[in-house]
C-alpha cells in the first residue's frame, strides 16, 4: 500500500485528532480490523466515528448498545407480532416472511453495496458474551437468516469503530481481532486547538484563565466525574453569552467560579472542590497564628 493510501484519515476541520490517533485509525483501515477505543468520557470516542465517516465520504451506521442488547438484534429481527396481527386482520400477504425481517445495524452495514462506517457504541454495557457473539460475523462478514434460509454477505468490509468506557473487561478472543487505542485527555496545547475550532479568535486572557480553572478543577482530588472537553466548551459558551470577565484572581478552583454547574455535575464533587479550596486558606491562617 502506498504512503498516500495509508494516510487516509487526518482529522477534520471540526475534529482535532492527535498524530497517534490519526495513525491508529489508518492502521485499522489498512488492516480492515475493528478499532477499539477507550478513554475517559469526553475524549471524543463516539465523535471520532462521525468524523471518520465525514473524512472518507462514507455513510455512518450507529449501533447504540444497551444493557439489554443482544448480538442477534444487530443482525436482524423477525417481527412475529406484526405477522400475527396481519394474519388476524388480513393486512398483507403473511406468506412472504421477508416482509417481517428487519435488518439491524450490523445487518444493514453488511447489506450496503458500498463501504460504510459502523459505530458499535459502548460495547461494554451489554452482557459479557455480547462481543464473543459477534466474532463469526465480524470475521466472515456474513450471516444467516434462519427464517428465509438466506445469507447476507458484505460486498465491502465495513470500517468498524467500537467504543468502551471500561465498565467491564472484554473477552480476549474479541480483543485479538481489534486494533486498540486509548485516547488520552487533551493537554493544554491540544485543548487550545480544539477550542479554536469552536470559538475562533477567543481572547487570550479569557482563554488562558479558563484553561487554568478547568485543569485546576480536574486536579482536585476525590472527584467522581472530572469535567470533560464538552463541558469546558459549554462553560466557555456560558462565559461568552453572559459577558462575564474571568480575571486572574478568579482562576483558583473554588465554588466562586462562575457557572460552576456547567463543569461539575455531582453534589459530592462540589463538596470535594469546597474542601480543596479551604485547605490553602487553613494552612495560611495556621501559619499566621503561630507567628503571633
Amino acid at each position: 500500500m502506498s504512503d498516500q493510501g495509508f494516510h487516509q484519515f487526518n482529522g477534520t476541520e471540526k475534529y482535532v485528532a492527535s498524530r497517534a490517533l490519526q495513525d491508529v485509525v489508518n492502521v485499522a483501515l489498512a488492516l480492515e480490523r475493528p478499532l477499539l477505543l477507550k478513554g475517559e468520557p469526553g475524549t471524543g470516542k463516539t465523535l471520532l466515528a462521525y468524523h471518520i465517516a465525514e473524512s472518507l465520504g462514507m455513510e455512518l451506521i450507529l449501533w447504540n448498545v444497551k444493557s439489554t442488547t443482544k448480538a442477534s438484534s444487530g443482525l436482524y429481527t423477525y417481527d412475529t407480532v406484526q405477522r400475527l396481527n396481519d394474519a388476524r386482520f388480513g393486512d398483507g400477504d403473511v406468506r412472504d416472511i421477508r416482509r417481517y425481517i428487519k435488518l439491524g445495524p450490523l445487518g444493514r452495514a453488511f447489506a450496503r453495496p458500498e463501504r460504510v462506517v459502523l459505530l458499535i457504541d459502548e460495547v461494554d454495557k451489554a452482557d459479557i458474551e455480547f462481543p464473543n457473539d459477534l466474532l463469526f460475523e465480524l470475521d466472515e462478514m456474513r450471516f444467516h437468516i434462519l427464517e428465509t434460509d438466506e445469507w447476507v454477505e458484505s460486498a465491502h468490509r465495513p470500517v468498524v469503530i467500537v467504543t468502551s468506557n471500561s465498565e467491564k473487561e472484554l473477552p480476549d478472543a474479541f480483543l485479538r481481532r481489534c486494533v486498540f487505542h486509548y485516547i488520552d485527555f487533551p493537554d493544554e496545547d491540544q485543548m487550545r486547538a480544539i477550542i479554536d475550532v469552536h470559538y475562533p479568535g477567543l481572547s487570550g486572557e479569557l482563554l488562558q484563565n479558563a484553561l487554568k480553572v478547568f485543569y485546576g478543577v480536574r486536579k482536585v482530588p476525590g472527584l467522581r466525574k472530572r469535567p470533560s472537553t464538552s463541558e469546558l466548551l459549554d462553560w466557555i459558551r456560558a462565559l461568552l453569552a453572559s459577558g462575564a470577565k474571568l480575571t486572574a484572581e478568579e482562576t483558583s478552583p473554588s465554588k466562586d467560579v462562575p457557572f460552576l454547574g456547567t463543569l461539575l455535575k455531582m453534589e459530592g464533587d462540589l463538596d470535594s472542590l469546597s474542601r480543596h479550596a479551604k485547605r490553602p486558606t487553613d494552612v495560611r491562617t495556621a501559619g499566621r497564628s503561630s507567628v503571633r
